[in-house]
């Protein structure tokens, strides 16, 4: 049984220049659905947001978007998928973070660096013990890794950042990540 209920997908509203990340989120969102675990993502039907969600919901899993309410004009909404309609970008990402239990990264902008970021930086000061996984797929958040590391190296952050990054290669190796680093920390 699955400790893991809930997951919350930050990605992109593009599908990005290779197949394989619009094939990676709708792999992922399949395997929530499998999983039974909840598909909590940022509301838009478009780029791999919308795949990821559409994915899961399409396989029989449940799906919650948050959306704000300037962003449903610009980006859609998937109408078959429960989701709320907020006032802010911040409201967004507080309710994404207060409904999931593990986060993951897949391709994406500038939006979704700034929120791998902000939860590693609420890591790093104990306001969460939630998984952080940076799903990397064809190497596509390797800079972004190396730096972190860069940081780290050169005595700007922790070494205990390294435990918070969590990172494969898979959309398949998500699920198991995220619940056992989730067990890890109940511990």
């Amino acid at each position: 049984m699955s400790n893991l209920k809930s997951l919350c997908v930050y990605c992109g509203s593009r599908v990005g220049d290779r197949p394989v990340f619009k094939e990676a989120a709708r792999t992922l969102g399949k395997a929530c659905a499998a999983n039974g675990t909840r598909l909590v993502y940022g509301g838009g039907k478009l780029g791999l947001m919308g795949e990821v969600a559409s994915a899961c919901h399409e396989a029989g899993g449940d799906v919650f978007g948050i959306i704000p309410d300037f962003l449903v004009e610009l980006e859609g909404v998937l109408e078959d998928v429960n989701h709320t309609v907020v006032t802010s970008m911040h409201e967004r990402k507080m309710m994404m973070f207060e409904e999931s239990d593990a986060i993951c990264t897949l391709p994406g902008g500038i939006g979704t660096l700034e929120e791998i970021i902000e939860l590693l930086s609420w890591a790093r000061l104990d306001l969460h013990r939630k998984p952080l996984v940076i799903c990397n797929i064809e190497g596509f958040w390797t800079p972004l890794v190396e730096l972190l590391h860069h940081v780290i190296d050169r005595g700007f952050a922790a070494e205990e950042l390294r435990d918070d990054l969590v990172v494969v290669d898979d959309p398949l190796k998500v699920l198991d990540a995220a619940q056992e680093r989730l067990l890890r920390r109940v511990v």
